[in-house]
């Protein structure tokens, strides 16, 4: 029978990494310079393992073989298969990530046989003047964008952030964009890890070796508009579902619960991944609980027609995600 599913994060060491995942999210790891931690993934080689109940070990890829459409929403299985169609982190940033962008579904599939990689940031954490960089500050054009390139002055162009704890943010395939030193993001994103780096702030590694840049990748992949369409509005009223996006790729609902509320997914022919951004709490299927913290993520399978949630602090904030 399918219940509630915990997995073992995945980690990963990054040049621009902190401790804040161990710190704040209490990630199990002695090592240093942290950046993600990928709370399910069937991405490449990196596979998800289940931590919790009596598919411990076993991967989200063999779980997804053997109950399919039970564990994904049929819809989803149908258009899926087995590959997880959403890629979960959290993501410390304690310096400046490289200023980058994604390529969408049609440049990915005819480039890397891959999805595209439209995103959105949830800012679970910000120290004081941390930022984002999301989008160009003005429209601006391909020759523009190659001459401030060029001159080492792209960041001229780019628009800044100031972020604060609850921000949510749209990153759409070919936002140029960067999450800046001190941010600590929940991440959904479709399943890829296919990134454009362009610009990365002449930084070299511990070898003295600059990060490759993907220069010419870029060009074709960039959207060059200076929208700003990118923050995501949306309400806070407690033990109520909150959307802050809804798009073909995911759903993202926030979820502030005060003392306990039920959830009923007979409408949503979906699997249903809960974020915990802020606080504890228990998660309940009839007899089946599971307790939840700050930087736990949990999969609810697409049989699973309601759960009940319970706060067990002062404040328990969700993210809840499904297509």
């Amino acid at each position: 029978m399918l219940y509630p599913l915990k997995f073992h994060p995945i980690l990963k060491e990054k040049l621009w990494g902190g401790n804040k995942l161990k710190t704040i999210l209490n990630k199990p790891t002695a090592n240093k310079n942290i950046g993600e931690s990928w709370e399910i993934s069937t991405v490449n080689n990196e596979i998800s393992s289940v931590a919790n109940g009596e598919f411990t070990g076993k991967s989200l890829t063999e779980l997804i073989r053997q109950f399919k459409g039970e564990l994904l929403g049929e819809k989803v299985y149908q258009e899926f298969g087995n590959q997880f169609p959403l890629l979960i982190k959290f993501i410390d940033a304690k310096e400046d990530l490289s200023v980058q962008l994604h390529p969408n579904d049609a440049l990915a599939k005819k480039r890397h046989d891959s999805f595209g990689k439209t995103e959105m940031w949830y800012v679970a954490q910000a120290d004081k003047n941390a930022k984002l960089i999301i989008g160009f500050n003005k429209d601006t054009s391909k020759e523009e964008y190659e001459d401030f390139l060029t001159k080492g002055k792209i960041t001229e162009l780019l628009n800044f952030e100031d972020i604060s704890k609850g921000d949510s943010y749209f990153i759409n395939a070919g936002r140029i964009h960067a999450i800046g030193g001190g941010a600590l993001i929940a991440e959904i994103q479709q399943t890829s890890d296919i990134t454009y780096r362009v610009y990365d702030w002449d930084r070299k590694d511990e070898d003295g070796n600059s990060r490759e840049l993907h220069t010419d990748l870029a060009i074709d992949a960039l959207d060059f508009k200076g929208d700003k369409d990118f923050k995501l509005p949306y309400d806070k009223k407690p033990n109520q579902v909150n959307e802050i996006i809804s798009i073909p790729y995911f759903t993202t609902n926030f979820i502030e619960v005060n003392n306990a509320c039920e959830r009923n997914y007979n409408t949503i022919d979906s699997f249903k991944v809960i974020m915990c951004v802020e606080g504890k709490g228990t998660i309940s299927v009839e007899d089946n609980s599971l307790h939840i913290s700050l930087g736990e993520t949990i999969l609810i399978p697409a049989k699973i027609n309601s759960i009940s949630i319970k706060n067990n602090t002062k404040a328990l904030k969700l993210l809840e995600v499904y297509i």
